[in-house]
C-alpha cells in the first residue's frame, strides 16, 4: 500500500514522501496515529495544505520565542535564600524556583526548558540559559541573595 508520510517516521522515511508499506502496518499503526495517509490525489492536496498550516505555525512559534528571548535577556531575577554561618545556604536553588521568579514576572516558562547543570547552591550572581526552542536560547541573570 502506498502512503504520504504526515512526519518523519524512523526507518521509513521524512514527511511528505510517498513509500510503499504493508497494508496492515498502513491501517493498523501508520493511519490511526496521523503518521500517515493513504496515497491518493485529494490526500496529497490535503497534506500539502497542512504542510502549510505547519509551517506558519512554526514560523510564528520561532518570531514568539525570540521576543520572549529579547525580553529574557534583559531581565534580572533576585531569589533570597536563608543562610547559615559563613554565608552557607539552606537549600538550594532550582530550575523550578526559577521557573516560579519567571512565572510572577508575566513569563510562561516551563521549567525543563531551563537548563541547570545542578541546582545553585551558593550566593552570587549566576547567568542561567533557558532554550526556548532547539536554537533559540535566552540567558537570565539570577542573583543569589541572603534574606
Amino acid at each position: 500500500m502506498k502512503v504520504i508520510l504526515m512526519e518523519d517516521v524512523e526507518g521509513l522515511g521524512r514527511a511528505g514522501e510517498v513509500v510503499q508499506v504493508a497494508s496492515g502496518y498502513a491501517r493498523n499503526y501508520l493511519i490511526p496515529r496521523n503518521m500517515a495517509l493513504i496515497a491518493t490525489s485529494k490526500n496529497l492536496k490535503v497534506f500539502k495544505e497542512e504542510q502549510k498550516k505547519r509551517i506558519s505555525r512554526r514560523n510564528r512559534a520561532r518570531r514568539d520565542a525570540q521576543a520572549m528571548a529579547e525580553e529574557l535577556n534583559q531581565l534580572s531575577l533576585t531569589v533570597e535564600v536563608p543562610v547559615g554561618e559563613e554565608d552557607r545556604m539552606f537549600g538550594a536553588v532550582t530550575s523550578q524556583t526559577i521557573a516560579q521568579l519567571l512565572k510572577e514576572k508575566g513569563f510562561g516558562v516551563d521549567r525543563r526548558k531551563i537548563v541547570l547543570d545542578e541546582p545553585i547552591q551558593a550566593l552570587g550572581v549566576y547567568t542561567v540559559p533557558i532554550r526556548l526552542m532547539p536554537d533559540i536560547e535566552a540567558k537570565v541573570k539570577v542573583w543569589v541573595v541572603k534574606e
